[in-house]
């Protein structure tokens, strides 16, 4: 069994800076959560929080609460949050500690390293505690340059990504990968960020934390990995940031690094503005669209809807207007069936059920 953790969140589940645990709510492999920590939602059900189905995992108001809910201490404090600055703030050091303090691994994903905080990590020696970091990157001698094995991956390759950061490209890829993968395709997602090597993805490089001159090799390797370790029909490569956005640089690097003979475009019509850049305004789907074919040898097949501040009815009419004005099929992950993706991809690949991905006519 996978073992047990609490995830903590305190002040932001459900909210952007909480992107990490919502998404470990969502899906997780390598953990069984067993409670989220958040003062502010305590006694809520964190599924109905995040999309109005109950999954039975409680948030609870202190570490001290979710010791006392579960039959013994967890075995992992995670630390669930994603603000802006990557640092630890001085309340949730005071939580990190009393969690060691119990003999709990710690596992972040902040661009802060645990391992290195003279305090945290005399604490985690004390107690016999391990801290992972997981933005942490093995050194530069270590790391590979790209040098175009990429080629020879004979896998259809879809990238999801999207207009902004923080718009659910990670949970876009989970759903995307299951679906394919229940439709009979053998599928290996690749995770690109902290949050989805958390959650168990087996191949994958936190790319943020990589030197940019390494970025693109290391892609390539984990999707090299992917590729002779399964034998996959389809590679569902996880995007970051945006093409677009002045503040990134990843989405650029996922394009090279992948090659990817298709892209997923992730959008929320609702968001007026950059996520943590307010005088940013949001580029159109359309526009993104066309950045991401000049910029690379790709195409977009389809759109995904964000449903931030969006009604099923108006949802539905995005889809509908959407998909007229850009020309490809548009659906939602999270509020629309795993078969629309399904279908997405085999509108543009018949051929994939047969070992080839021809494009259609």
């Amino acid at each position: 069994m996978p073992p047990t953790a609490v995830v903590y969140c305190d002040g932001h589940f459900g909210e952007i800076d909480g992107k990490t645990a919502n998404g470990l709510v969502r899906h997780s492999e390598a953990y069984r959560i067993l409670s989220v920590i958040d003062r502010g939602r305590s006694g809520q059900d964190s599924g109905l929080v995040l999309d109005g189905v109950a999954n039975r995992i409680p948030i609870l108001g202190s570490l001290a609460d979710a010791l006392a809910h579960a039959p013994k201490v967890p075995e992992t404090f995670i630390l669930g949050m994603a603000p802006a600055t990557g640092r630890l703030s001085v309340k949730d050091r005071a939580v990190v500690l009393d969690a060691i303090a119990h003999g709990m691994t710690i596992v972040s994903g902040l661009h802060e390293y645990l391992s290195d905080d003279p305090q945290i990590a005399a604490q985690a020696a004390a107690h016999r505690v391990t801290i992972r970091d997981m933005r942490k990157p093995k050194p530069n001698k270590d790391m590979r340059l790209f040098d175009g094995s990429i080629s020879g991956v004979k896998a259809l390759r879809i990238a999801v990504l999207g207009t902004d950061c923080a718009i659910g490209k990670r949970t876009t890829a989970t759903v995307l990968a299951r679906a394919l993968s229940d439709a009979g395709f053998r599928t290996a997602l690749v995770g690109t960020g902290q949050t989805g090597l958390m959650q168990g993805a087996k191949y994958g490089v936190a790319m943020d934390a990589v030197p940019p001159q390494f970025c693109c090799g290391e892609l390539e390797g984990a999707i090299l990995a992917a590729a002779a370790a399964e034998q996959p029909d389809i590679i569902v490569i996880e995007g970051q940031g945006a093409l677009s956005h002045p503040a990134f640089c990843t989405s650029a690097f996922i394009l090279r690094g992948s090659q990817p003979d298709a892209v997923i475009l992730q959008h929320a019509p609702k968001r007026a503005r950059r996520c943590d850049f307010p005088g940013m305004p949001m580029p159109s789907a359309a526009s993104e669209i066309a950045l991401i074919e000049a910029f690379a040898d790709t195409r977009v097949i389809g759109l995904t809807l964000n449903h931030e501040g969006m009604s099923d009815a108006e949802i539905t009419a995005a889809i509908a207007t959407m998909t007229c004005k850009l020309g490809v099929p548009v659906t939602d992950a999270l509020r629309r069936p795993g078969a629309d993706l399904v279908s997405m991809v085999l509108a543009a690949y018949p051929g994939v059920r047969q070992g080839t991905y021809g494009v259609a006519v």
